[in-house]
């Protein structure tokens, strides 16, 4: 390895910038050359990069975001996109590449591998830690605090009223962020795509709680078969239209941020295992931690499976919500 890239795609998520900084001074310290590209396969396509060095990377570890940019590219999805891509590669006398992201992301490398041999490890970049082969992913830890205490500060709200709020999270194929936060903050309810429900069941569950809580937290996944918390809402209010009912979007706040110590350890430690495998020939893996274990799982066996949430959380849900 005497030259590689990097790049971020897809959603963005904290502790992106700690990873590129870790890729960049590992390579450094190996003397690679690290050349960093704009706006995720975009910027591979058009071959919009800049050079990485020690100072250039300094000062963004405590940053959300990532100061490489990121998008969803169209393009990559080509076959015009994936040869002008690798024109990109060839030009540049790349022998490796890391990609910062998630699911679709790992997809587009493993797309990129029918038509190049350039060697490509993944670093597990998004929020919603739905990715097989680590434990978490960087961000999610970010994202999870940021939620809790957004809903730490709706209670208050919600107990100053005797109101109940339906409270909206991100998740559009997976539930662990809605679940987590959901013990974490204390809900009443949680809804997730990967649980089967009726809303009969959860009105039911609405009648039957205490008179004595004085507030009550609904968490949606985005993604949820019952359409979002505007719906669910909708529902409830046609069934007990004398609820006091608030409904919140936490939105695109769930991204940003600065990230927390574990996403900042996570990330590091994933960028500096990214170049290692590089220089040991691996390639088409995702850079994982598994019990506290660095892991190397195929991009295949890593992008979103039917997975199925763990059923002690479920359990504890309806146990502390009582």
């Amino acid at each position: 390895m005497k030259k590689i890239g990097v790049l971020t795609s897809g959603g963005d998520s904290s502790g992106m910038n700690a990873c590129i900084r870790a890729v960049a001074r590992t390579a450094k310290f190996y003397k690679i050359q690290t050349l960093g590209f704009l706006r995720g396969y975009e910027g591979l396509i058009n071959d919009d990069c800049i050079q990485l060095t020690q100072e250039s990377v300094s000062g963004i570890i405590h940053r959300g975001g990532t100061f490489l940019k990121t998008a969803r590219s169209e393009r990559f999805k080509t076959q015009e996109g994936l040869l002008k891509a690798n024109e990109t590669i060839i030009k540049n006398n790349l022998d490796g590449l890391v990609v910062i992201g998630g699911d679709g992301s790992f997809k587009g490398a493993i797309e990129f591998s029918k038509i190049s041999n350039l060697k490509i490890v993944g670093c597990p970049g998004t929020i919603d830690n739905d990715l097989v082969g680590t434990d978490f992913t960087i961000g999610y830890d970010t994202a999870i605090n940021t939620v809790v205490e957004a809903i730490d500060k709706i209670r208050d709200t919600a107990e100053s009223h005797n109101r109940v709020f339906v409270v909206e999270v991100m998740g559009r194929d997976a539930g662990i962020i809605a679940l987590r936060s959901a013990i974490a903050s204390g809900a009443e309810a949680v809804l997730v795509p990967e649980i089967k429900h009726d809303t009969k069941d959860l009105i039911l569950k609405i009648k039957n709680w205490r008179d004595t809580k004085s507030s009550k937290i609904i968490i949606v996944a985005e993604g949820d078969e019952s359409g979002g918390a505007y719906n669910v809402a909708k529902v409830i209010k046609e069934t007990l239209p004398n609820l006091d009912l608030r409904v919140t979007i936490l939105g695109h706040i769930q991204r940003g941020g600065n990230p927390s110590c574990m996403d900042r350890v996570n990330a590091s430690l994933s960028g500096f295992h990214a170049v290692k495998a590089l220089m040991e020939g691996r390639s088409n893996e995702m850079i994982g931690f598994i019990n506290k274990q660095v892991c190397y799982t195929p991009f295949e066996n890593a992008v979103k499976h039917n997975q199925t949430l763990n059923p002690d959380l479920e359990l504890l849900i309806e146990i502390l919500s009582a």
